[in-house]
């Protein structure tokens, strides 16, 4: 396994030299000036994604490409990299920090893992029924953005917008009803510290893996479940390696777009704009898209496999929940201060729409 990802590194390394190179439209220092004929020139972004095509964020990119294109008329060129192509989620998001790619998805689960407060996301029972509530949260809620942007700056990152990609859904060998059929199950989760606490929480054995061996381990008996949005459980076939599809509305699988803030500061005063004014009209598009796109990978799902679909019941979501209030508690532990006022900020914002 060392070598394998150590030759991944490697071959993330060298596509990042590539790309800076290449040439972005502007070099490091070039982008710190905004010379009076940058209006003039143009510019090839590299857009890289935590999935495969199809999905969520392959969708997101493919309707910035078009926006952008649009409202520069042909002076900004945006390159869709799907997951793999320029290395791990990690590989990314170090690449986008040095300058060497200019877009990118950064999911709660991974980038957490150096951004605690980001873990906010990742918190189970946390979010409305509602998704309506929730994408309000995502879209607008001042107090997110600002404090969550200062986190994502210490660590020479911009953050642009924050996109939930539909609840996620267990999927397992076993059913999973209550939190004790948890118990002993070796759960695949992201690297980060509090998702490990939660699935604990639950007597469960999480277990850390890339996205791209999930199958494998699956099929191999390495882990016996694991949780996806339901596009991704279709788009990766995991549902032929499983028995059961559990819906708990537990956690939304929660992703931000980022961007290196020199490079951006760097960019004429139009561009800037028009990439703001893009990302704000993406929003209801892509929530519309997330819930087709889910809907349809449930129906594919469902008339090609003879997985069984389990929907908790109140009482049942109520015992998972419970186990988890500590989580939350850890969670202030590990974000401090400022991740609290995320997390208060959020959930005042439910309890508001919800009294409406």
């Amino acid at each position: 396994m060392r070598n394998k990802n150590w030759t991944i590194s490697i071959y993330a390394l060298l596509i990042a030299m590539l790309v800076a190179l290449a040439g972005c439209g502007q070099s490091g220092d070039e982008s710190a000036e905004k010379a009076a004929g940058d209006t003039e020139k143009s510019f090839t972004w590299r857009f890289a994604l935590e999935e495969t095509k199809g999905g969520v964020q392959w969708k997101y990119a493919q309707k910035f490409k078009e926006l952008m294109a649009e409202k520069t008329d042909g002076q900004v060129e945006v390159e869709i990299y799907p997951y793999g192509s320029l290395g791990t989620s990690q590989d990314l998001t170090q690449q986008v920090q040095n300058g060497a790619l200019q877009f990118s998805f950064a999911s709660a689960g991974h980038v957490g893992s150096t951004i605690p407060e980001a873990q906010v996301f990742t918190l189970h029972f946390l979010f409305a029924d509602e998704d309506k509530i929730n994408e309000k949260i995502f879209a607008e809620n001042e107090t997110v953005y600002d404090l969550l942007g200062e986190a994502y700056s210490e660590k020479g990152l911009q953050l642009l917008a924050i996109i939930p990609e539909g609840w996620m859904v267990w999927s397992s060998n076993d059913p999973i009803r209550m939190p004790d059929d948890f118990e002993g199950m070796k759960t695949r989760v992201k690297p980060s510290p509090l998702l490990l606490e939660t699935y604990k929480s639950y007597g469960a054995i999480p277990t850390p893996m890339a996205y791209s061996e999930i199958y494998g381990g699956l099929q191999r008996g390495q882990i016996d479940a694991q949780t996806q949005p339901m596009f991704a459980i279709r788009d990766m076939s995991f549902y032929e390696v499983q028995n059961y599809l559990t819906e708990a509305h537990n956690a939304h699988f929660v992703s931000t777009v980022i961007t290196n803030p020199s490079y951006f500061a760097g960019l004429p005063d139009d561009i800037q704009q028009a990439v703001m004014e893009t990302k704000e009209e993406l929003f209801p598009y892509i929530f519309e898209e997330t819930h087709k796109l889910n809907r349809e990978a449930a129906e594919e799902i469902a008339s090609k496999s003879d997985i069984e679909f389990i929907e908790l019941t109140d009482d049942q979501r109520a015992a998972f929940s419970e186990r988890v209030q500590p989580v939350f508690d850890k969670y202030v532990e590990l974000a401090g201060p400022r991740g609290e006022k995320i997390l208060d900020a959020i959930r005042t914002q439910i309890e508001q729409e919800q009294a409406k």
